[in-house]
């Protein structure tokens, strides 16, 4: 059961974190635009996020070892195509299946081991998968990053199919299954279509609007037929017999704040995250072993702190640490804005991933806590499954939503730059053409070495002033967090009930 569990949720906690790593990558070999790159993370996260809840229902249904073994079947057969795929359009297509395998396996790793111990052994059983699991999130970006480098970002998804097979292997033969005799009736199958098309318009809308503009027809319909869907997602939640996110909890001010800070902290670091490593490879010049290796203080910052931090909630409870946390992740987010072009990393974004993994680890215990002790124990699952799709839910919309800053900024920046090294008007149009790829811009080949040079400057210095100005958005969403947690989370609500562990996210 464990080496099941461990290995199916650390096949998606890896893959997330490779993939980030290799996104620069995938970008340039692709030709992909910015937008394109961003849907290789969205169509994944997309059908991930609306489907989380209904996959663990499922398995509750159905037979949890059944729906986790055809979710590992999916994601690894998914993976399979990613790695196949030639051209951007295959792969983005192939990461949407990946998140509907994703959905059906993720949430059965805790239920399955939930079901599968006695109340005496359970703690210890998951608190040996979340150290795994946290392992697997601290090797994921260092993996990444030599497979990309070494072999090919194709490697970033064909790692998957060894591990899929070795789990399908012990899930069928050595596995019992488990079910859930006292399940209510029915599945929300009308909820999570309405979440899938709620998002996926709204993501759409927003990742397209940096080409087309909000005000054009197709992006306002799509934005509409968002807004439209979580308002109808909203109502059936609150009318249906069997809701998948049973909207009482939320009548909780301790669950309503708890959940609203996710929103926003996750949202904050989404952003920060996804653009890092598209600084680190096409402004500065990392290789991408060098890039996988400049995460590893964050991850494990978060990892050491853990058990600090869930002692600092036995101390004060979990308010005062989500007040703080934030402040100090914010305060992370501010030192990403500091670095230009060149340095050392040990000068320029070390104590930016140090500082940030700091205030993360101060939040992720006590926002768990807070979540889990403002509900009844009969509403535990419930509570911890939305936690975790909205944290998940946060990345996807921050994500769309903060390129439209970073592409303004970098073609306001970009212009401003051609014009001061007097570049010809013939690389001014090539260049403004290609904008939407930001950092990945080609430059013609015909240009000196001298043009070059400058023109990559250019390139570069609008890059870091874009990311600059999603990293101040970032900074805000942070403090924003701090907020709704002095306003909303009552205090010392962990010492109601048991501590729970702190689940592990997938990384950003």
């Amino acid at each position: 059961m464990l080496a099941a569990t461990i290995l199916g949720s650390g096949m998606a906690l890896v893959d997330g974190a490779v993939v980030n790593v290799a996104l620069p990558v995938i970008q340039k070999e692709l030709d992909a635009t910015i937008g394109q790159a961003q849907w290789t993370v969205e169509s994944y996260s997309l059908f991930l996020s609306a489907l989380m809840l209904v996959g663990g229902a499922m398995g509750d249904r159905f037979g949890r070892r059944r729906v986790f073994g055809c979710g590992v079947a999916v994601f690894g057969a998914a993976s399979a195509w990613c790695g196949l795929s030639g051209g951007i359009g295959q792969l983005i297509l192939a990461r949407s299946v990946q998140g509907i395998g994703g959905a059906l396996m993720i949430p059965g790793s805790l239920a399955l081991l939930s079901a599968s111990f006695s109340a005496e052994q359970r703690g210890r059983a998951i608190g040996i998968w979340s150290s795994f699991s946290a392992m697997s999130v601290g090797i994921g970006p260092v993996l990444g990053g030599w497979l990309v480098q070494h072999l090919s970002w194709r490697w970033a998804f064909f790692i998957n199919i060894p591990l899929a097979v070795a789990v399908l292997a012990i899930v069928f033969f050595r596995l019992a299954e488990s079910r859930d005799d006292e399940v209510g009736p029915g599945l929300d199958l009308a909820g999570a279509i309405l979440a899938t098309a709620g998002l996926g318009g709204i993501v759409y809308g927003l990742i397209e609007s940096s080409n087309l503009g909000l005000t054009n027809p197709r992006i306002v319909v799509t934005l509409s037929i968002g807004v439209a869907g979580l308002a109808a997602f909203v109502a059936n939640e609150a009318r249906g017999r069997n809701p998948m996110v049973p909207l009482a909890l939320f009548r909780s001010k301790t669950f309503a704040g708890a959940n609203l800070l996710t929103l926003l902290l996750y949202a904050a670091l989404s952003g920060v995250l996804f653009y890092y490593p598209f600084d680190l490879i096409q402004v500065q010049g990392y290789t991408p072993s060098r890039t996988g290796a400049a995460f590893l203080p964050f991850v494990l910052t978060m990892f050491l702190l853990s058990r600090w931090s869930g002692a600092l909630v036995d101390r004060y409870g979990a308010r005062v640490p989500l007040i703080v946390g934030p402040l100090i992740a914010g305060a992370g987010f501010a030192l990403f804005a500091l670095p230009g072009i060149g340095g050392s990393y040990w000068t320029t974004f070390f104590p930016a991933v140090m500082v940030t993994g700091i205030g993360m680890a101060v939040s992720a215990a006590p926002l768990t806590t807070a979540v889990m002790g403002s509900v009844s124990a009969r509403h535990a699952g419930v509570a911890s499954g939305i936690n975790n799709a909205i944290s998940r839910t946060a990345g996807l919309i921050a994500i769309a939503g903060l390129n439209i800053f970073m592409l303004h900024a970098f073609k306001i920046s970009l212009e401003n730059s051609l014009d001061r090294i007097g570049a010809s008007g013939a690389v001014k149009e090539s260049i403004e053409r290609q904008a939407t790829r930001l950092a990945g811009i080609a430059l013609p080949s015909d240009m000196d070495s001298a043009g070059r040079a400058a023109v990559e400057w250019a390139i570069g210095s609008s890059f870091v002033t874009g990311f600059r100005v999603v990293i101040w958005i970032c900074v805000a969403l942070a403090l924003a967090g701090s907020l709704s947690a002095w306003l909303l989370v009552e205090a010392d609500p962990g010492r109601k009930r048991a501590r729970a562990p702190a689940p592990v996210k997938e990384a950003a």
